[in-house]
């Protein structure tokens, strides 16, 4: 199993720091999350808490994920980078193609995208895109990615994005990895039909575990089951040496953790207690697996 760590709503000026000591201590890659903007109203509800709240305020410190990736890629060696997740549809794909391209080459080839639609309308409609068909223009975002970012002179004409030739160079040495975010149906399927892997959110393990067998049912019902696949998971009822046993055994590649969270510091903790909690838990938990 890898070892994620994410560093969702941590100070700025901390983000350097905390990826040089997670490649110091084992782990395997950064999970950058992604939020355009705090809407002072929003029009739906957040899909990932209880009562559909949001989990930040207006003051929470956000970062562009690409732009954080590309300035812990440049005080590490080896660890890689993804985002967990970004929001794919109020984005254009063809800029963000260029900005992709960018973040791949400047890490020597250690990112990958993780990507989901996006939950509220106000960050595609503000953004410029449309909120209805949001699925749609995204499966064509995703092919327009894989095109652009493949290399050479390529065209795309689609009923939501539509270029004659371009190129932009350079493009990235290996393919970028894309990872599907979500936990309904459609999102599912998506991932199975075209994605390098899934990113869970917060789930129990027995809902992990069914979701994941789904993934297994449907990537084999698209002729895929013997490609390889990560399964990336944030559960938040197994923990330590067991618990991250258990994740395996359901088939999670890829645990995606906040080690301060499990000793008690917030999000907006010093850099200090978090760099202890990721050494703590790189010793108790990582070197033990």
């Amino acid at each position: 199993m890898k070892f994620t760590l994410s560093v969702a709503m941590s100070p700025l000026d901390q983000l350097t720091e905390l990826a040089r000591t997670a490649e110091e201590c084992g782990f395997d890659a950064i999970a950058l999350p992604d939020s355009l903007f705090y809407s002072e109203h929003v029009s739906a509800q957040y899909p990932y808490t209880p009562d559909g709240s949001r989990m930040w305020t207006a003051e929470t410190p956000w970062t562009d994920p690409l732009i954080a990736a590309a300035a812990m890629g440049a005080v590490t060696s080896h660890l890689r980078f993804y985002t967990s997740v970004l929001k794919l549809g109020p984005r254009n794909p063809v800029l963000l193609s260029r900005q992709l391209a960018s973040v791949a080459v400047l890490t020597g080839d250690r990112f990958g995208l993780g990507i989901g639609l996006g939950w509220a309308p106000e960050e595609f409609e503000w953004c410029g895109a449309p909120y209805a068909k949001r699925g749609a223009r995204v499966d064509e975002a995703i092919e327009v990615l894989r095109l652009i970012l493949g290399g050479g002179m390529v065209e795309y004409h689609g009923e939501f994005f539509d270029f004659d030739r371009l190129q932009m160079s350079p493009a990235p040495n290996r393919p970028v990895p894309i990872y599907i975010g979500g936990h309904t149906e459609a999102a599912l399927r998506r991932a199975a039909r075209v994605g390098d892997g899934w990113a869970s959110a917060m789930m129990g393990l027995a809902e992990l575990r069914t979701t994941i067998d789904r993934l297994a049912e449907l990537r084999a019902a698209y002729g895929r089951a013997d490609e390889p696949f990560e399964i990336q998971g944030v559960c938040v009822d197994r923990f330590g040496v067991d618990g991250y046993r258990e994740q395996a055994d359901i088939g999670v590649t890829d645990a995606i953790v906040v080690p301060w969270l499990f000793d008690g510091h917030g999000f907006d903790a010093e850099l200090t207690a978090k760099q202890d909690s990721i050494a703590k838990f790189a010793a108790e938990v990582i070197n033990e697996l």
